[in-house]
């Protein structure tokens, strides 16, 4: 089998794959790990929702798996140095969902400005306004783009951070963001918003070093990969008051359970990735993961042929061939 489809895909973009390639719809194996991964024996693409978890055992019993795709959601169930180990691509939708995840960054917030009250000059407990607050943006992907300009629209001045990106890159003009370091960013904001992506060395990137910086009355929004933080750092920050309130689209499982840093702490907002996934985006994220998944699979596998060399056998330098 070519492509096995656990999350359900838009009706048009599924007929379309399934014109190309033999597909089996299985949206009860997200609850059935262990009939998951008696599918995945022979299957060479699936389709999975952020709630399938694959590690390198998983891996092991699917040895003709060539793609991963995510229509939603994020990677935190991913290993992705197990499947970059195995040769497997990680094909999630571009663009397709950064106005979504745009609006969505902008009404979380509003929502912790106006919903948690500082105290003005009178005494009086109040919200703010995001026009005439400065918002700092880590990470730069697509979703930065639409947001910077929502935020312009609000009249927010707008700083960003990527640690990919040289302050001299062109993009920042572009995109209408300011260049900032890391620390002046945390410094400056009265609003954060981690966009950044995840790789293993980015983890715990925010923490004591940086929280510590955190502007009187400042609120976090975040739509990255969880371990960006380091929760002990980030729990001190949220319970201290140096963060005023956080709001996470999507933790890693566990991070609040009794016994860990991030139980209990009552000014911590948490969605369950919920940026992404509205009616346009799902059609657009489908299409894009779709169609790039039928360009890995009408690839066929690279193949080399080789054969035992003699001394009587010379090497062509130019091509690498030998030639009796």
């Amino acid at each position: 089998m070519d492509v096995l489809i656990v999350e359900p895909l838009d009706p048009e973009v599924q007929q379309w794959l399934a014109a190309r390639h033999p597909t089996r719809l299985a949206p009860e194996l997200e609850r059935d790990p262990r009939a998951l991964r008696q599918a995945l024996a022979n299957v060479r693409a699936l389709i999975a929702p952020p709630s399938v978890a694959l590690d390198a055992q998983v891996l092991q019993g699917a040895p003709l798996l060539r793609a991963v795709g995510r229509i939603s959601g994020g990677s935190e169930l991913l290993d992705a140095e197990a499947l970059a180990r195995a040769g497997v691509e990680v094909v999630r939708a571009g663009a397709e969902s950064a106005p979504a995840e745009a609006e969505f960054a902008v009404g979380a917030m509003l929502q912790l400005l106006r919903r948690v009250p500082v105290r003005a000059d009178d005494g009086a407990l109040v919200g703010r306004e995001l026009g005439g607050c400065t918002v700092g943006l880590i990470g730069l992907p697509a979703s930065a783009r639409p947001l910077a300009q929502l935020l312009h629209a609000f009249g927010a001045r707008v700083l960003g951070y990527d640690p990919a990106l040289h302050a001299s890159d062109e993009l920042w003009a572009a995109w209408q963001v300011e260049p900032s370091s890391l620390r002046e960013l945390v410094r400056g904001s009265d609003v954060l918003c981690v966009l950044l992506g995840y790789f293993s060395r980015y983890r715990g990137l925010i923490g004591e070093r940086y929280l510590a910086e955190c502007k009187p009355d400042q609120v976090l929004v975040s739509l990255g990969h969880s371990g960006l933080f380091d929760e002990a750092a980030l729990a001190d920050a949220l319970d201290s008051g140096r963060l005023l309130a956080a709001w996470f689209d999507g933790l890693q499982p566990g991070l609040r359970d009794a016994g860990g840093p991030l139980h209990g702490v009552r000014n911590l907002h948490v969605t369950q990735r919920l940026a992404s996934t509205t009616l346009q985006s799902r059609v657009r994220s489908a299409w894009s993961v779709a169609r790039r998944i039928d360009e890995i699979l009408s690839i066929g596998p690279l193949r080399a042929e080789f054969r035992a060399t003699t001394e009587d056998d010379s090497l062509d330098l130019a091509t690498g061939r030998a030639s009796a």
